[in-house]
């Protein structure tokens, strides 16, 4: 009698044990952007300041945008689609709060939370190549 080895790899050639840490970094990160990006919206006045005081042209425009890129960016990766495309979208996004808000400002979440999730999107471009 043989046993199947749970490491088999599965349709796309990952291993389901693989597959369940990206599906497990898609998420967690995709349920960040989206509770920042809506932040951006239900706390708009706060985000507001804080956006004129990165010296950006047109901070209102910027508040925004930037909160519909998180949103969509989350739920695409969330849902698995477009995760690619997501994923590159929102590193450009952690880069800006990075060096803006981060190094610019000295803001702490922008120095920890920031990074880590540029991390995790450069991850997830490379693992959905």
């Amino acid at each position: 009698m043989t046993t199947l080895n749970h490491k088999l790899p599965i349709a796309d050639g990952r291993s389901p044990s693989t597959n369940r840490w990206t599906a497990a970094i898609r998420w967690s990160a995709g349920a960040v952007f989206v509770a920042f990006g809506a932040g951006k919206f239900v706390n708009h006045a706060s985000e507001l300041a804080s956006f004129r005081h990165y010296a950006l042209p047109a901070p209102e425009v910027f508040v925004y945008a930037i909160g519909a890129l998180e949103i969509v960016g989350g739920l695409l990766l969330a849902s698995g689609r477009r995760v690619r495309l997501a994923a590159l979208a929102l590193a450009g996004d952690m880069v800006g709060a990075i060096v803006v808000s981060g190094i610019g400002r000295g803001e702490d979440i922008s120095l920890s939370l920031a990074p880590a999730l540029l991390v995790a999107m450069i991850f997830l471009v490379w693992k959905a190549r």
